[in-house]
């Protein structure tokens, strides 16, 4: 589902006013790659995206993107990365600002392939071939997977 319901329930309330939201990162590693996906809205590649419903523990929300999203079974293993995001603003006006909360996950089972709609491939990448990402989710693949857990920065 692209969009939660409690998120429409509240832009119903709201408007297009900004929305501050909990986000996670799936960065799934099995044998050195990582799984990519590629997003149906923008055709960009990234890791597994998503929001946490409400009351929902990150870690097991993670999971559950990458299983809705890509037909993955994996395992959230280490926190990597908690940080903010810029406002963003939607093509129909709404704007939302992120807490991204990202993990490195360790594969367990499936075929990757685009489970939801939400995105158009989804694949595994080795480190050294990539295909183009935003700085900005090239920087979550490298917490979880180069650089390791982040250390707390101003």
């Amino acid at each position: 589902m692209p969009t939660p319901d409690f998120v429409l329930e509240l832009r119903e309330k709201i408007g297009h006013a900004p929305l501050w939201l909990s986000g996670v990162t799936g960065v799934v590693v099995r044998d050195g790659d990582v799984l990519l996906v590629k997003r149906a809205d923008t055709g960009a590649w990234t890791p597994v995206t998503g929001i946490i419903d409400p009351g929902e523990e990150p870690a097991i929300a993670a999971e559950r993107e990458v299983l809705e999203e890509a037909g993955i079974v994996a395992e959230a293993e280490v926190l990597t990365w908690v940080h903010t995001i810029p406002m963003v603003t939607y093509p129909n006006g709404d704007q939302s600002q992120y807490l991204d909360i990202a993990f490195r996950m360790r594969y367990v089972s499936g075929h990757p392939h685009p489970a939801d709609g939400e995105n158009t491939e989804a694949a595994w990448f080795a480190l050294d071939a990539l295909p183009e990402m935003s700085d900005e989710m090239l920087a979550r693949v490298r917490r979880s997977l180069v650089d390791g857990p982040a250390r707390f920065e101003r």
